[in-house]
């Protein structure tokens, strides 16, 4: 009887695996909305830069579902995108700087499907 409760969750974790359900992957953030500049563009932004490639980071941010809030695409690195930059890169175990890096440029493009750290109120 145990034998066939092991193997009915040995499947199951099977099944699971072969559908993409156990492990978590990331998302590739559409990059057609997001057409302000050039994927290759990534330069070092930093709290009150301005500009088209702001406005691109600004849109990546917007991919994010649930909780965290919809930035306005305004090209101005103001303190909305400061706080929203800092959880996106806690979430990706990165530094929260709010300095947009190559690193963070990497996980705006491939946001992560789940963050479980709680936006700030």
């Amino acid at each position: 009887m145990r034998e066939n409760r092991w193997a009915t969750v040995v499947a199951a974790l099977c099944a699971s695996a072969a559908l993409g359900l156990v492990a978590p992957h990331a998302a590739v953030a559409d990059p057609e909305p997001c057409s302000y500049t050039s994927p290759d563009l990534r330069p070092t932004l930093t709290y009150g830069d301005t500009g088209e490639a702001v406005k691109q980071a600004q849109c990546l941010s917007n991919v994010w579902g649930g909780e965290p809030p919809k930035l306005a695409l305004n090209g101005v690195l103001d303190s909305a995108t400061l706080e929203k930059i800092e959880w996106i890169q806690v979430c990706h175990g990165l530094p929260p700087s709010g300095v947009i890096e190559d690193r963070t440029w990497q996980v705006l493009y491939r946001p992560a499907l789940d963050c479980y750290h709680p936006y700030p109120a």
